[in-house]
């Protein structure tokens, strides 16, 4: 019985090994001269605009997590088409039922108002957003 646990350490405890070694050298090997332009944020050779911690809007978290159900939503449909043949009529009502399914959470979100993407109400923008703002401000 302690043979096999014993076979579990070793696996865990060389697993570990092998992680921590790798790490521990390159610690000991990798400069370390911390320079301004090393700590700036990489923006894909943009310069950053301000601090990063910075609040988003929720739309946008909602936007692609409705386009995450869709999109897995939609993988379903292959395996469907590919069998559609051979069930007959039984694959088409069950997808008939799928899509109104699917249907009927579009227009939830349709009526919730959350596909829409950009709204004017930009209380304190900055940045880019600075003449939305203060086109609300007029």
């Amino acid at each position: 019985m302690y043979r096999d646990f014993g076979t579990v350490f070793f696996a865990v405890m060389l697993g570990i090994v092998m992680v921590a070694i790798p790490l521990f050298i390159s610690w000991l090997i990798a400069p370390s001269n911390k320079t301004k332009d090393k700590l700036d944020t990489y923006e894909c050779g943009e310069e950053a605009e301000g601090s990063a911690w910075l609040q988003f809007n929720i739309r946008f978290y909602i936007i692609a997590l409705i386009f995450l159900i869709f999109d897995v939503e939609v993988v379903f449909l292959f395996p469907w088409a590919v069998v559609f043949k051979e069930m007959g009529l039984l694959a088409l009502v069950e997808m008939g039922i799928f899509l109104l399914i699917l249907i009927s959470g579009l227009a939830y979100v349709w009526v919730k108002s959350d596909l829409e993407w950009v709204r004017r109400r930009v209380k304190y923008g900055g940045g880019r957003y600075k003449p939305i703002a203060s086109q609300v401000e007029e």
